[in-house]
């Protein structure tokens, strides 16, 4: 099992900065974020990285513990669950301001909620750290950090302490350094021989049918696990087999027994479905093919494509649908989802058992294609024939120069360009040299990402200038 992707929650009373240190690590890892539809705008989620390191970011609304009705009532409920949710809580207060009583109360909140807990000293920017942070001891809760959320000043330090933090509460070592593609940290995909499991998380929105394809995937007479109500932290993880293959199925719904499927109504959770996304090698998408596509599975689909896992989309309750209809909605898919194009979209239903066999095939081809191996004088020569099939435009006097191609990472796979001027190279350029080499190296089920890297052009610095008048 690998190691369980960690939440912080960022709290603390109204305007002492949690957004400002929320964007400040979002940022760090240009990736993806995004509110997921049905949740209160005061409840903010992303998956982060700190080096190798990932982790599951929670932004709330000002809390106020005493808050009665309105607003701030409901804004104080957001936040109490964001602290049931968290690994760690950062208790983020105003460094210009100094103590007050309302972080008093947050404080005694906090201690009564049995989470661990850093303090965040923010707006300590120009000031002495050992004498902004004296004052906040008398909190209780441990050494206060001092920090500046809008200038960067201790942020990454910080938040590499509450990740050590969660790891020794975990009993568990920093995670190893990680290879190209961030093997290590994330996902660990089977090697060669098949010793390790391919891990799959089957996410979707409420009532989708992912525990029923579990269910029927490990054959419901087995007694798997029950999910406790209100947790929310982890994932459930079975190991099964495939056609002579070990699998791992990591499930954000709760695993149920027999005859409890259809009892329980799911809750979905963003934290679930972020870190069974980290944790897996291969997302099985589950769409109710009756209902269609709805926000929040576009929503899910983003965070699978931006964490570059790879991907297989199940139309569950295919059943359900009318024959006459069928065309009709595989063409609506398949619009609505283009941007998952590179992924193999079966129509299955969980409940009958059909079409299970070739979407778990599907699968094990995904993984197949996220973890190749690409070398690099094949690499070239599809990229030498990319461009004698169709040159890269001129931008003005200048056209890019495409030399050589080689393999950056894997899972999901990306191809390193090296040439002149590719800062010149278009986006629709770069779409079709990724179409080209997935076409040809047979990468469906996963993301491919292209890297351009321009080199210095030798002669450049010795070109003589035009001679003045």
């Amino acid at each position: 099992m690998t190691q369980r992707v960690p939440v912080i929650a960022l709290v603390g009373r109204p305007n002492v900065g949690k957004s400002t240190l929320f964007n400040r690590l979002t940022r760090s890892r240009q990736a993806l974020v995004a509110d997921i539809p049905g949740l209160t705008r005061d409840r903010h989620y992303a998956s982060c990285t700190l080096g190798d390191r990932r982790y599951v970011l929670i932004d709330t609304g000002g809390f106020e513990p005493v808050a009665a009705t309105g607003v701030a009532a409901e804004m104080a409920r957001q936040t109490r669950q964001a602290v049931i949710e968290a690994d760690l809580v950062v208790f983020v207060v105003d460094g210009r301001q100094g103590l007050t009583p309302r972080d008093q109360d947050i404080a005694n909140e906090l201690r009564r909620a049995a989470r661990l807990v850093r303090v965040a000293v923010n707006k300590a920017e120009g000031q002495p750290t050992a004498l902004v942070a004296a004052e906040f001891h008398s909190l209780g809760l441990g050494a206060p950090a001092a920090i500046s959320a809008a200038h960067g000043e201790g942020v990454t330090d910080f938040i590499e302490e509450c990740l050590d933090a969660v790891a020794a509460a975990d009993g568990a070592a920093p995670p190893a350094e990680a290879g190209p593609g961030g093997e290590a940290a994330g996902p660990t995909a089977t090697d060669e021989e098949g010793e390790r499991p391919i891990r799959v998380a089957v996410v979707g929105r409420p009532n989708s049918g992912k525990s029923t394809l579990i269910n029927a995937l490990l054959g419901e007479e087995r007694l798997i696990a029950f999910d406790t109500p209100g947790t929310t932290r982890d994932s459930i993880e079975v190991d099964f087999s495939f056609e002579e293959r070990p699998y791992v199925l990591i499930d954000t719904a709760g695993i149920r027994r027999r005859g409890k499927v259809h009892e329980v109504i799911e809750k979905f959770s963003v934290v679930k479905t972020l870190q069974a996304i980290e944790d897996c090698n291969v997302c099985i998408l589950m769409i109710d093919a009756v209902e269609g596509v709805s926000e929040q599975d576009a929503s899910i689909a983003s965070y699978i494509l931006e964490a570059g896992r790879a991907l297989v989309v199940a139309l569950n309750k295919w059943d359900a649908v009318p024959q006459e209809d069928r065309a009709w909605v595989e063409q609506e898919f398949g619009r609505k989802l283009h941007f998952l194009s590179f992924a193999r979209m079966h129509a299955i239903s969980a409940l009958k058992r059909r079409s299970l066999r070739t979407l778990m095939r599907s699968v094990t081809a995904a993984h197949a294609a996220a973890t190749s191996k690409l070398s690099t004088p094949k690499l070239t020569r599809l990229l030498q024939a990319a461009v004698l099939h169709q040159p890269p435009p001129r931008s003005g006097p200048v056209r890019p120069k495409l030399r050589y191609a080689h393999q950056g990472g894997q899972n999901p796979p990306i191809i390193v360009i090296h040439g002149s001027a590719l800062g010149k190279v278009s986006e629709a350029y770069k779409r079709f040299l990724e179409g080209w080499f997935r076409e040809r190296l047979g990468l469906a089920g996963t993301p491919l990402r292209i890297e351009l890297r321009s080199g210095a052009n030798p002669f450049a610095p010795h070109r003589p200038g035009r001679p003045t008048r």
